[in-house]
C-alpha cells in the first residue's frame, strides 16, 4: 500500500494515532535525515582524503589534528544516530513506531516531530533520566 502525502501535511493530535499518513510522514522524515547524515559523512571522507597533515608549522599541524579529531567524533555520533534512525524505520515497518517502549502509550506528536527517533514518552524519559542521575550520584 502506497501512501501519498499532501505537500503541506503535518501530523496532528486530532487524527488517529499512527495512521498510514502519519507513519509515511515520519518514514520520509527519517529517510531524509539519514540521507543528510550520509551526505555529510561522504563530504568528510573526501575532505580528509584531500587534506594533508604535512603542515610545516607545528601549531598549524596541531590545529589541523584537533579539527580532524573533532570532526571524527562528530561523525561517530552521527553513525550511532544512523543506527537509531534505522531502528526507528524498522519500528515503522513492524507497527511499534510512536509508542513508548516502557509504557506502551503513544508518544506525543510534538515529541516525535522534535525527536523522530524517540522510543520513550516524555514522562518515561524524564523518569529514566532521574533514575540515571540518582544512580550516578551513588
Amino acid at each position: 500500500m502506497t501512501v501519498t502525502l499532501p505537500p503541506d501535511y503535518r501530523p496532528s493530535e486530532d487524527e488517529s494515532f499512527m495512521n498510514p499518513q502519519m507513519r509515511e510522514y515520519f518514514r520520509l522524515k527519517l529517510l531524509q535525515w539519514k540521507a543528510e547524515l550520509l551526505k555529510e559523512s561522504g563530504e568528510t571522507i573526501n575532505h580528509m582524503q584531500s587534506e594533508s597533515l604535512a603542515e610545516p608549522d607545528v601549531a598549524d599541524r596541531a590545529s589541523l589534528e584537533s579539527d580532524r579529531s573533532l570532526e571524527l567524533r562528530t561523525r561517530d555520533r552521527e553513525r550511532k544516530l544512523i543506527t537509531k534512525i534505522d531502528a526507528a524505520l524498522q519500528r515503522i515497518e513492524d507497527g511499534s513506531y510512536g509508542y513508548c517502549e516502557e509504557t506502551g502509550e503513544p508518544i506525543a506528536i510534538r515529541r516525535l516531530e522534535a525527536r523522530p527517533i524517540a522510543t520513550l514518552s516524555l514522562e518515561a524519559q524524564e523518569r529514566h533520566e532521574r533514575l540515571e542521575r540518582t544512580q550516578r550520584d551513588d
